[in-house]
């Protein structure tokens, strides 16, 4: 597997990544506050009330609230298909998650525009959800973490930027430097190689495929003007 490092693709039409980063630091923020016990921690019972449990959330014809373990009110139960995206399950998953949203998030949004990419980076991750809900009905074990909407980044850099190429850590030790469409082509491949051959319901192999599904089909849609698909360049230095 490929660990992504920095991609040579610089942006064109905004300054600055600022959704990208704000995601990033949102999300290092509610780990380190809430998850890691150092500020205000929330027990585990308390996490899994902001995480999707598919078989919960069918059940929630009534518009059910969720609660924390104390009893407190907390959201209503269809709000944590947004609220689970902001919680992971220890420091690899969220580093490996922002790894990727920070070498590819910055050129999805500047192919959008910021307010765009917010929309897209939220609806990649809930349809995530929303897939492995629909594939797991009866889960009752929760889905945490950015990787569906991550998903989505991966999947609409790989339809714009293929030929871009990405520096990578190959085997988590080899730096060597690839197009973006072997970085990410392998990427997607394991996804479906797991779901196929392991398919365990720990891990959210479905919200994996439901993010690459929607960020797929939103960029057609939420590019700008003139940005065209599968560009040929291999980027700039």
């Amino acid at each position: 597997m490929f660990v992504p490092l920095h991609d040579t693709n610089p942006l064109k039409k905004i300054r600055f990544q600022y959704v990208t980063v704000g995601l990033i630091a949102l999300n290092v923020a509610i780990y380190a506050i809430f998850q890691t016990g150092w500020i205000i921690p929330l027990d585990d019972e308390d996490v899994t009330a902001l995480a999707v449990i598919p078989a919960k959330l069918l059940a929630d014809s009534g518009g059910e609230t969720a609660f924390f373990a104390n009893g407190a009110v907390l959201i209503p139960e269809r709000l944590t298909l947004v609220s689970y995206m902001f919680l992971h399950g220890g420091w690899i998953h969220l580093i490996g998650n922002m790894l990727f949203l920070w070498v590819f998030g910055d050129n999805i949004e500047d192919a959008m525009g910021h307010w765009r990419f917010i929309m897209f980076y939220l609806m990649c991750g809930i349809f995530a959800a929303l897939l492995h809900t629909y594939m797991l009905p009866h889960s009752d074990l929760p889905l945490i973490g950015a990787s569906g909407a991550v998903a989505g980044v991966i999947a609409a850099y790989l339809i714009l930027h293929p030929k871009v190429k990405v520096w990578v850590l190959a085997l988590w030790r080899i730096p060597i430097k690839i197009t973006a469409a072997w970085a990410l082509g392998i990427w997607i491949l394991a996804q479906f190689a797991n779901l196929l051959f392991e398919g365990e319901e720990a891990v959210a192999w479905w919200a994996h495929v439901g993010g690459l599904v929607a960020g797929g089909v939103l960029i057609l849609f939420m590019r700008r003007r003139g940005v065209i698909l599968f560009d040929r360049t291999r980027g700039g230095a």
